[in-house]
């Protein structure tokens, strides 16, 4: 496969209920009307950014029964994520970790860190 700008985060797989952000302007206001003031994220330690990935969600623990006849294809179930790639999200800074990959910068978030998406799609 050849690596491309475009392509480039396709690679990466994100673990559980994290979600990989790309942080966005903080004084930027979004279509909809929603902004962020300066204050409120240095107060609050907010911050927002795109959903780049997600990962699979919670797992499911299997049962622990040991039964012949379960195949060998029964994997891990997991619960999916709300946050979906090109959601803004907003996000406490406390509970994500920053990350530099290709020279840019990302936020690992787990999705109990994430305070409100929004998403750009006819209701």
């Amino acid at each position: 496969m050849l690596l491309t700008p475009d392509n480039k985060l396709k690679k990466l797989i994100v673990i559980g209920d994290r979600v990989l952000i790309r942080p966005s302007k903080a004084d930027t206001q979004t279509a909809s009307g929603l902004y962020l003031p300066p204050g409120v994220q240095e107060k609050e330690k907010v911050q927002q950014g795109y959903v780049i990935r997600t990962g699979p969600g919670y797992a499911i623990p299997l049962p622990v029964d040991d039964e012949p006849w379960r195949s060998e294809e029964e994997r891990v179930k997991y619960v999916p994520l709300q946050a979906r790639e090109g959601d803004l999200a907003i996000f406490l800074l406390g509970g994500a970790t920053e990350v530099m990959y290709e020279g840019e910068k990302y936020f690992i978030v787990p999705q109990s860190a994430i305070l409100l998406l929004e998403r750009e799609e006819d209701l």
